[in-house]
């Protein structure tokens, strides 16, 4: 039986988080499944510095189909992720002759909550989540960083309008419930915390982040996730200080009062020196000057 390909967009900070990621896929996974980290892949850097990465893979996904053989299908995610059910129903979806699936269109409510979190809203292509026929796909990465160069399309082209590819080539099919951004209910199969300030790694005061927290939770209970793992993402200043109170239950309190402790965190990790994404944040930064 042929393994259900997750590819993962992600940065030396967040490779815990596709540990989690991976974990929370195979746990609900019917299918065998393979998870492909995709962490400083050898991409050029764009001559022109407003046309590069705003992630340290935004550009990642681009490489799928040569990373898998340019044969069968795959899927991408981004990192900050974590799957609640089976992604066979992801891996199943019915090209109908594009080469990839994209989110479906979105409610107004749906487009209402991306609208917020910085991302197009209708009819958007949603390109966090994708279903990638690799065999009918002949990207290569110099080439597409050689259009921008060459001004052929930009980083919103590529990035928010995928216009590598004709509209017919593109289908609008995967469920919000599989890209559901910063919002949990019982239909939920993939949350995506998709404001990179407020992920539960990085800040106390998530409103989603104990389902997180519960994953990590059993992969240390499970042996599959050490202690010293977590302390160690915390040194080099990938993850939150207060983490560890969160993973030891110590901050499970609702209402005011958990809301006031959450805070105190907050400050504390502040304190502390921690920033969420130091290094994606100075490289903006250097971006913005670079362009003015």
């Amino acid at each position: 039986m042929e393994a259900v390909r997750v590819f993962v967009g992600t940065d030396r900070s967040q490779l815990l988080a596709v540990k989690v990621l991976e974990h929370s896929i195979k746990r609900h996974a019917s299918l065998p499944v393979e998870v492909i980290p995709m962490c400083d892949l050898p991409i050029r850097v764009p001559k022109d510095p407003r046309q590069t990465q705003r992630t340290g893979f935004s550009f990642s996904r681009f490489c799928i189909p040569a990373l898998a053989g340019y044969r069968g299908r795959a899927i991408y995610m981004d990192a900050d992720m974590l799957v609640m059910k089976d992604i066979r129903e992801l891996w199943e979806l019915d090209f109908k002759g594009a080469k990839v699936i994209v989110q479906e269109e979105l409610s107004q409510e749906q487009s209402h909550t991306a609208l917020k979190l910085g991302a197009p809203g209708k009819r958007a292509k949603q390109c966090a989540v994708m279903v990638m026929d690799c065999a009918r796909l002949d990207w290569r990465i110099d080439d597409i960083i050689g259009g921008l160069d060459e001004a052929r399309y930009d980083y919103q082209g590529l990035m928010f309008d995928l216009c590598l590819l004709k509209e017919p080539e593109i289908r609008y099919a995967v469920p919000f419930r599989w890209n559901s951004l910063e919002h949990l209910d019982a239909t939920t199969c993939n949350i995506h915390y998709t404001d990179m300030s407020t992920q539960p790694w990085v800040f106390p005061l998530n409103r989603n982040a104990e389902v997180w927290y519960e994953e990590v939770r059993l992969m240390l209970k499970e042996g599959a996730l050490g202690r010293a793992e977590v302390e160690e993402q915390i040194r080099l200043g990938y993850f939150r200080p207060s983490l560890l109170r969160d993973l030891e239950g110590r901050s499970r309190v609702s209402g005011a009062l958990g809301f006031v402790l959450r805070s105190w965190q907050f400050l504390a990790d502040r304190a502390k020196g921690f920033v969420p994404h130091r290094e994606v944040y100075m490289a903006k930064r250097a971006r913005q000057a670079a362009g003015r």
